[in-house]
Parts: structure tokens; C-alpha cells; sequence
């Protein structure tokens, strides 16, 4: 597949050789413009390249928005029409200033993000990990304690793509059910940051 990335920071960089190493192709973006990756591409190696953020969205089987959550905005919606698109955000108040609608519970960030997308099959993983474990601590399927990752999301097509996609980079999943329940992974959640296996885990999202 061709993995779009609208971020290239420490987790989206992390991402994208995950990608490479599992046999995909990589588009990466940012802000600032391609130019700006090119020291990226050239330590990822062949098949990365960089673009702008609406190239990595047009060009991505999967797209992941890696992006500080303030900045959702900006997120193009039409290249991501019937996409599936991996939000990795958290929603940092002091960071992104106040969302009143997610301090009240009345939402959350994932779904902030899906709305701003009402056409894309939004999943949210990788929020819930740093990028350093994310990079060292993947294994092959069905090594004994092997970490597992949460994700959410309402398309069960979207979830199973995205299951395989981090299966492939070394971790089991537990899927938490719909995107609303995403917020049982956030930050200062039980199940945010901890290694848990997927009973662990489990145990983790339940308490949330």
C-alpha cells in the first residue's frame, strides 16, 4: 500500500519506517512543505518521498493524521473522501487551547476530527504509545507477551485494515469498539502510555 502521512513529526516519522520496513511505500507532509523533508526521505531511503499535505492524502491507500490536534483544520477533506485515515492525536488543552465541547465529555478529539471529515473512516491508534516504543518494541505475531495497542473507530472495514497495518509492524490490537469510545484511551486514562498485553489491556479500557 502507499501510506500518506499529513505529519512528520517524531511519531509520523516513526510511522513511515514502520511502513517502509513492512513493505509499503511512503508519502510524507508537513506545514512547512516538502522541501523542508528532504533530510527525512533520505533516511528513509527508497520509497519515500515528500509532498504537500493534500498529495500525501490524495496519494495514500491509508493516510494518517499526525498533527498537533489544535490544528485539525487543516486537515484536507477532499483528497480524503472514502479514505481511511489513522488519527494518532491526543488533545492537549495547554497545547491546542480549550475545546469546551471536549472538556465537557460532549465529544472527543477523534470525533472532533471525524466530523471535520464526515466522509473519511476515521480509526484512532497510536495515540496511546511513545514513538521511541512504537520504533523498538514491535515483534513477529504470536511472541509470547507481545505488546498490544488500542484502537477505535465506527467502520469495521477501516478497523481490520488498520488491525493488519500494526499487526505488521509487531503488535497485537484490541479494538475498543466505536471512535467514541477512543476517549477510554486518552491522556490520563488508564490504558494511555503503560506496555500492556491484550488482556492487560483489556483490563486497562475497562477501567476507563
Amino acid at each position: 500500500m502507499v501510506i500518506g502521512l499529513i505529519g512528520s513529526g517524531h511519531i509520523g516519522g516513526t510511522i513511515a519506517k514502520l511502513a517502509l520496513g513492512a513493505g509499503h511505500s511512503v508519502v510524507v507532509s508537513n506545514s512547512r512543505g516538502p522541501e523542508t523533508l528532504s533530510e527525512l526521505v533520505a533516511q528513509l531511503g527508497p520509497g519515500a518521498r515528500a509532498a504537500t499535505a493534500a498529495e500525501a492524502a490524495a496519494a495514500g491507500d491509508i493516510v494518517v493524521v499526525t498533527i498537533p490536534f489544535g490544528r485539525y483544520r487543516e486537515v484536507p477533506v477532499e483528497p480524503l473522501a472514502g479514505k481511511i485515515v489513522i488519527d494518532t492525536n491526543n488533545y492537549y488543552h495547554e497545547r491546542d487551547g480549550r475545546f469546551p465541547d471536549i472538556d465537557s465529555g460532549e465529544t472527543s478529539d477523534s470525533e472532533t476530527l471525524a466530523a471535520h471529515l464526515p466522509t473519511s473512516r476515521v480509526v484512532k491508534a497510536f495515540n496511546s504509545i511513545h514513538y521511541a516504543q512504537l520504533g523498538d518494541q514491535g515483534v513477529p505475531s504470536g511472541t509470547e507477551d507481545r505488546r498490544a495497542l488500542p484502537i477505535a473507530g465506527d467502520d469495521a472495514d477501516a478497523k481490520k485494515a488498520v488491525t493488519d497495518l500494526i499487526d505488521s509492524f509487531g503488535f497485537d490490537v484490541v479494538d475498543a469498539g466505536p471512535l467514541a469510545e477512543g476517549r477510554r484511551f486518552q491522556r490520563d486514562k488508564p490504558a494511555y502510555g503503560p506496555r500492556f498485553t491484550v488482556e492487560t489491556l483489556k483490563d486497562a479500557l475497562a477501567q476507563g
